[in-house]
């Protein structure tokens, strides 16, 4: 059966956000073609699975997958607009693990270096 449904938003995967989903289990990484397809394909995202970083310049915000207690996160840049809602081009930077608030700076610095270092 083919999906009918229009893309909203086309979804760029980074080299670095690639190398930790093929590193997932297969619950996880189905998890994750989910959580892709409601930024692909929903309008008006739930804080739920995505949420802006305030703390950055950029316009970065952050994709919530979550299996159990795990609490997975990855970081996303709004390539074309500043609000994700009105985005058609969304890159996913990176994917970690969210193990405490100090990841997050990390993290962030991180997805910063990658986003330097792609031409868009």
């Amino acid at each position: 059966m083919e999906n009918t449904e229009k893309r909203i938003r086309n979804i760029v995967l980074s080299r670095d956000f690639l190398q930790y989903y093929n590193a997932l289990d297969e619950c996880t990484k189905d998890k994750y073609v989910d959580s892709i397809k409601i930024l692909e394909e929903v309008y008006v995202l739930s804080t739920k699975f995505v949420k802006r970083l305030v703390s950055t310049k950029e316009n970065l915000y952050e994709l919530r997958v979550s299996i159990g207690f795990n609490e997975h996160r990855s970081i996303l840049f709004s390539a074309n607009h500043e609000n994700i809602i009105q985005a058609t081009e969304i890159v996913i930077l990176t994917g970690f693990l969210k193990k405490s608030t100090k990841d997050y700076d990390k993290q962030i610095k991180r997805a910063i270096n990658i986003l330097n270092t792609l031409k868009l």
